[in-house]
C-alpha cells in the first residue's frame, strides 16, 4: 500500500496531521515462514509523483496504462529488520468508474479501480506466486478516527467476477452497508448485502462480521495481520450459494484513539525523515 498522509502512523498524529506529503510510506506485509512487515514514514523530501507514477523513498508505483508495476526496495520493521525487495505486478481484467463517499460530506471517498485482476509477486523471503488480485484507493480529509467508530470491509472472487463490502459505523452513530458487485470488466453494480454474520474475536478481541448467506457460519481460513485495533484475515463465507474465500479487515477506531497505542505503533513504523534521492541538490 502506498500512503500520502500516513493514517496508521503515530508520528502523522503527534505532528498534528498538518503535511501529509511529509509522512508518506509504501506498506508491505508478507505472511507465513519469511513473513515481513514494512511501514517506514518518510519525509517530504522522499516523495515524488506524476501522473501515472508514485515514489516513495527507493520504491515506486507505476501505472503502464494496463498493468500497475510496484518495485519494493524497503526494510523490514522490528523484529525482522531485513530487506525486502522485489517487484509485484498487477494486471486488472478491467477498471472501474466508480467512486463512493463513505460519508455524507464527501470527506472520505473509497475508490475500487479493479477488483479483479491477477497479480505477480517476486519477492525476497522466497514469496514468490501468481495468483488472484486486486487493487483500491481510500481519499481522506479528516482523520478516520474522527469519522468512524468501526468498519469491516470484504472482497470475496465469484465466478462472474468480485463482491466487495464496507460496513461501518460512522462517529455519529449513522452506519454505512454498501455492497458492490463487479464484473471481470470492470462493469459496476450495487447490490443488498446479506446480513452480516458474526465471526470469532481475534486474538486482540476486535469484534468481526462479514456478510453471509442466511444459514451459513463464515470462518477464518488465515491469520494475516493482528494488530489492537486492526485485523486482516483471509475469510470463508457463502454468497449468493456460492462459498467463496476472500480478504476481510476489520478496525477499531475507537481503540486507535487511544494515545496508548502511539508508541507500540512507533516501533513498527519507524520514521526517517532525513531519506534524499541520490538527484537531489
Amino acid at each position: 500500500m502506498g500512503f500520502i498522509g500516513s493514517v496508521f502512523s503515530p508520528w502523522y498524529r503527534w505532528s498534528g496531521r498538518r503535511d501529509p506529503a511529509n509522512h508518506c510510506c509504501i506498506n508491505v506485509a508478507t505472511y507465513g515462514p519469511g513473513g515481513r512487515f514494512t511501514m517506514t514514514d518518510r519525509g517530504r523530501a522522499a516523495l515524488r509523483q506524476t501522473p501515472d507514477t508514485l515514489t516513495v523513498g527507493p520504491s515506486r508505483m507505476h501505472w503502464t496504462g494496463r498493468q500497475l508495476v510496484i518495485e519494493i526496495d524497503e526494510v523490514g520493521a522490528l523484529p525482522m529488520v531485513t530487506p525486502v525487495r522485489g517487484r509485484i505486478v498487477l494486471t486488472p481484467s478491467g477498471v472501474t468508474d466508480v467512486e463512493v463517499a463513505l460519508t455524507p460530506d464527501g470527506r472520505h471517498i473509497w475508490r475500487p479501480f479493479a477488483p479483479t485482476g491477477r497479480i505477480e509477486v517476486d519477492l525476497t523471503q522466497g514469496h514468490r506466486w501468481q495468483g488472484h488480485g486486486y487493487f483500491d484507493a481510500n481519499f481522506g480529509t479528516k482523520a478516520l478516527e474522527a469519522d468512524f467508530r468501526s468498519w469491516t470491509w470484504g472482497r470475496y472472487p465469484l465466478r462472474d467476477g468480485a463482491a466487495c463490502f464496507y460496513d461501518a459505523i460512522r462517529a455519529d452513530g449513522s452506519r454505512l452497508a454498501l455492497g458492490l458487485h463487479v464484473t471481470p470488466e470492470g462493469v459496476a453494480r450495487e447490490i443488498t448485502p446479506p446480513a452480516p454474520a458474526r465471526m470469532a474475536r481475534t486474538l486482540w478481541g476486535i469484534r468481526r462480521d462479514t456478510p453471509a448467506d442466511p444459514g451459513f457460519q463464515p470462518r477464518q481460513v488465515m491469520a494475516m495481520l493482528e494488530a489492537p485495533f486492526y485485523s486482516r484475515s483471509l475469510v470463508e463465507t457463502r454468497l449468493g450459494g456460492e462459498v467463496t474465500t476472500g480478504v476481510h479487515e476489520a478496525l477499531d477506531l475507537r481503540r486507535f484513539r487511544s494515545p496508548l497505542l502511539m508508541p507500540m505503533l512507533a516501533v513498527r513504523v519507524p520514521r526517517r525523515a532525513g531519506w534524499q534521492f541520490a538527484d537531489a541538490v
